[in-house]
């Protein structure tokens, strides 16, 4: 895929992120469906394949869940360059416009964020006592699970067809109740995914 990004593009591109970074309630990959709608359905940034793959990608690697937007932003930095270049091969102008695209989306996602949380949670702890700093937290709990199932839906939608695709759909849901009622370690269900894809079981 290649596209042309302009200097607004990429502004508009930070923005955006810029504007979800206060809405990122309860982690990042709660606005996966938000995120999916503007860089995929709108924009046309990124194929529905490169957005799951950046979350894929980033939910299996060691480290904060955050970094799949970074690699959203590398992907679309990698499509604009594309579009300057042979499209077999990666340039530098590929390479410098996925680093530009990483560096805007992770500033613009931590930036306001980070700053509101260290103030927040200065003030939250001084007045934890208080009935509304309660209410607050009891009222966000079922908000942020109904977000992180939103996201779930979305990525799961890449598999495809369930009378087609069921292979990928049944691992998920034994992966779901692995985790929820076993300690088994993740690295374990990482593996053996690997393992069931590079045999092309799923």
């Amino acid at each position: 895929m290649s596209l042309t990004l302009h200097a607004a593009d990429w502004l508009h591109l930070f923005v955006y992120f810029l504007s979800l970074s206060l809405l990122a309630v309860g982690g990042a990959i709660a606005l996966a469906p938000e995120m999916h709608r503007f860089t995929v359905t709108d924009q046309g940034w990124l194929t529905d394949a490169q957005f799951s793959a950046s979350i894929a990608l980033a939910q299996a690697a060691p480290g904060p869940n955050v970094l799949f937007i970074a690699l959203l932003g590398w992907n679309i930095g990698l499509n604009a360059g594309g579009a300057t270049g042979a499209a077999a091969t990666l340039g530098a102008s590929s390479w410098l416009l996925g680093l530009l695209g990483a560096a805007l989306t992770m500033a613009g996602i931590m930036l306001p964020s980070s700053t509101l949380t260290w103030m927040a949670t200065r003030w939250a702890h001084r007045h934890r006592e208080r009935r509304s700093v309660r209410a607050f937290k009891q009222g966000m709990a079922p908000i942020v699970i109904g977000l992180v199932m939103a996201s779930a839906w979305v990525l799961g939608r890449a598999h495809g067809v369930l009378a087609t695709d069921w292979p990928q759909w049944l691992l998920s849901a034994a992966v779901m109740l692995l985790v929820w009622r076993t300690r088994l370690h993740l690295l374990w269900l990482l593996g053996a995914g690997a393992l069931l894809g590079a045999m092309g079981w799923v």
